[in-house]
């Protein structure tokens, strides 16, 4: 939902989206669309699935940049994406109120650009707060 906020940033590109919620292919603005299981620390072995068919999304894809706001998905086609020489951009859910999120805080480092979007989160270092989606 908040990608969608920000995708017209993006409508005159070619996009490709990947999302864990069925039926969001209408808002895809006629961007091609992957579903893809979502996992999390709790759920090893559904990781390691959701990281193999990341990692083969982004290969097949090859993206010149990558945005997420946030994640297990989005931390994987961040890294991966990096792997192939794309642009990585890391928005930090609005639902992250009090501190970032764990994916936020391990994929931070290796965006090009890392964002939270409650100013009260923002480090010198990172993430920038520039404005919230919501």
């Amino acid at each position: 939902m908040q990608l969608m906020r920000v995708a017209s940033a993006f409508s005159e590109h070619d996009c490709v989206y990947v999302t864990t919620v069925k039926g969001c292919d209408r808002d895809a603005g006629g961007g091609r669309l992957h579903l893809v299981t979502d996992a999390n620390r709790w759920e090893r072995f559904k990781l390691v699935r959701l990281a193999m068919k990341m990692l083969l999304l982004v290969l097949r894809e090859r993206p010149h940049v990558v945005v997420s706001t946030g994640a297990a998905p989005g931390y994987f086609a961040l890294r991966f994406g990096k792997l192939v020489g794309a642009r990585t951009v890391w928005l930090d859910s609005v639902a992250n109120v009090e501190k970032l999120s764990m994916s936020g805080e391990m994929v931070g480092q290796y965006a090009d650009l890392w964002l939270t979007q409650w100013p009260h989160l923002a480090r010198p270092e990172g993430p920038y707060y520039e404005g919230a989606v919501l």
